[in-house]
């Protein structure tokens, strides 16, 4: 019987382990790719899309037949904002960029009104060129154009109901 020398014993005992570590290696799962930062032009359709739904739940809640045509242009907005918007891209998070802007969010506790209603219009107008600018040729023009109908929207609404 041979005698096992130390120098055996440590080399056969490196190799075990050499062994052992490429053998975990191996067995782990490679990490996630880290994930991909979302689709600039998704993510302002999406602030466009909260920001309409806002515009139509004010003017929903104030019942008024002169309001009706006011009302459909913004549904109009947000049904050509929603067909633009890719279908396999997930909801927003909780901590999604894609929260509603405050150019069409009224103050906290704020009871829809026509002056609340104006002032929805103006502050959604004016933050519209400013939105125009990463976008794709073809969305600049729809943010444009809804820009315009709200600035007409701020003008164009009654003094009274």
């Amino acid at each position: 019987m041979r005698s096992l020398t130390r120098r055996a014993l440590l080399r056969s005992g490196a190799l075990t382990a050499a062994a052992a570590a490429a053998a975990g290696c191996a067995a782990e799962e490679p990490e996630p790719a880290a994930q991909e930062p979302p689709d600039p032009e998704t993510v302002l359709l999406r602030q466009l899309i909260a920001d309409k739904e806002q515009i139509v739940a004010m003017y929903a809640s104030l019942s008024s037949r002169k309001l009706v045509p006011f009302r459909e242009r913004h549904e109009a907005h947000l049904a050509e904002l929603r067909r633009r918007l890719p279908a396999v891209s997930p909801p927003p998070g909780p901590s999604s960029p894609a929260a509603p802007s405050s150019a069409a969010t009224p103050a906290p506790g704020a009871r829809a009104s026509l002056k609340s209603l104006r002032e929805l219009e103006r502050r959604a107008a004016a933050a519209r060129p400013g939105q125009t600018a990463g976008a794709s040729p073809a969305l600049a023009q729809l943010i444009a154009s809804i820009g315009a109908c709200e600035a007409a929207h701020a003008v164009a609404l009654p003094r009274s109901l």
